[in-house]
């Protein structure tokens, strides 16, 4: 008997701050960083505490599970719960075909290559059949999710500033040589946001900017957020909105590097800095998903037949 399953696969984020190191040697795949950088990382996720991306991430499947009446399941690529320790549950629970979704809408060899390799392991066969989602950056529902966090944190902005505030839509950035080898990354980020700026067109012009560079070196994407902030600083505004379209729950590139070090930033320039709330576990976003894997579902259906 078939049964098909869901399964997220997101980054994944260490429990504790000494968990850091050997979090990060995950993320470079065994390459040890600089201790600076290492000490770096530590700090700012003292000063937030802990980063909720695990917590939030169950809360959105138990919302999947909820809207779709499937099995879900989460995977990190970079923590627990492992991927690889994900799939062999699934195995045990008579899992024979998931739809694997990455919490990362545009596709890029550096995430979604990366979530990919973590489902179907060093064979390159997963032990059930998989259908991978390279990417839903455009999906409508997920705009809709976007769009409506922007709409309300927007407006309450204008209220407190007293004035129309410029809009900055942000994802991660990645190198620069990622970019010029073909990779649709940038260019899906940024349909997005023009998506979801069309839904809500009383935010005028906005821009579009990459934020959390990597600290290892190399080239990598812009414009910074620092810089469109200046840009609005001289053009004569007191304030800015960020919304991290490039995200889809609150992590430390949110609570570190939006709440404090680009407020900090902002405040330099006796500025006020507002964003959008993060997705997190937002009924529209898992409805975005739950679509996602229907639509694929209904596909493997049909060419079963």
């Amino acid at each position: 008997m078939d049964k098909p399953a869901i399964l997220l696969l997101a980054h994944g984020t260490p429990d504790t701050i000494e968990e850091v190191p050997a979090y990060l040697r995950n993320v470079t795949s065994g390459r040890n960083l600089p201790d600076t950088v290492v000490k770096e990382i530590q700090h700012r996720y003292s000063l937030i505490g802990r980063s909720p991306l695990t917590e939030i991430t169950l809360q959105q499947a138990r919302l999947v599970r909820e809207i779709s009446g499937l099995p879900t399941y989460v995977g990190m690529r970079n923590w627990k719960p492992y991927t690889h320790e994900t799939v062999a549950q699934m195995v045990r629970d008579g899992v024979t075909h998931a739809v694997a979704i990455c919490l990362a809408p545009h596709n890029s060899r550096t995430s979604v290559g990366l979530y990919r390799r973590a489902v179907v392991g060093e064979t390159g066969q997963a032990p059930f059949t998989v259908d991978f989602v390279p990417e839903w950056h455009d999906e409508p529902l997920l705009i809709e999710a976007f769009a409506e966090k922007l709409s309300v944190a927007w407006n309450q902005a204008c209220s407190d500033a007293g004035t129309k505030v410029p809009v900055i839509f942000t994802a991660h950035s990645v190198p620069t040589r990622t970019i010029e080898g073909g990779d649709p990354y940038e260019a899906q980020t940024r349909e997005t946001a023009e998506l979801v700026a069309r839904r809500v067109p009383e935010i005028g012009e906005w821009k579009f900017c990459f934020q959390s560079q990597g600290m290892s070196g190399g080239v990598w994407i812009g414009p910074t957020v620092e810089s469109a902030i200046d840009a609005a600083c001289a053009a004569g505004h007191k304030a800015v909105f960020l919304h991290a379209i490039g995200f889809v729950c609150d992590h430390v590139e949110i609570l570190y590097d939006i709440d404090i070090a680009f407020k900090n930033y902002a405040a330099t320039k006796g500025m006020k800095l507002f964003r959008a709330e993060s997705l997190n576990a937002s009924p529209k976003f898992a409805s975005a998903v739950v679509a996602v894997a229907r639509a694929r579902l209904q596909a493997a259906g049909a060419a079963r037949k």
